[in-house]
């Protein structure tokens, strides 16, 4: 296996764990993965950012996304900022612009 480096993309598995580079967008009409944008993949969520709410909604989002329980992920940094690196744990389903570690 191959691992990629975070400066060039915005994820790289470690083992069965899917380190992701974030570029959350807070208070959006919906819930929504986005584009990639530079080191970054664009997660938008419907809550507001308060106190970490936002961050919280995100991983409950992004849990259902890849088939996992929200305490399968870990926000490494971030959780009161838009900039986020998440640690996700064994997913189960992947969006089409991550590439399967296989």
């Amino acid at each position: 296996m191959k691992t990629k480096n975070l400066a060039n993309t915005f994820y790289q598995w470690e083992g069965d764990i899917l380190v992701l580079n974030i570029l959350g967008t807070p208070s959006a009409k919906r819930d929504a993965i986005g584009k990639v944008k530079g080191n970054q993949l664009k997660v938008s969520v419907t809550a507001a950012p308060v106190g970490g709410k936002a961050t919280d909604h995100m991983v409950r989002f992004l849990a259902k996304e890849f088939g996992i329980s929200p305490s399968d992920i870990e926000v490494v940094y971030g959780r009161m900022n838009v900039n986020k690196q998440l640690r996700i744990k064994a997913p189960q389903e992947l969006p089409s612009m991550i590439l399967s570690k296989d």
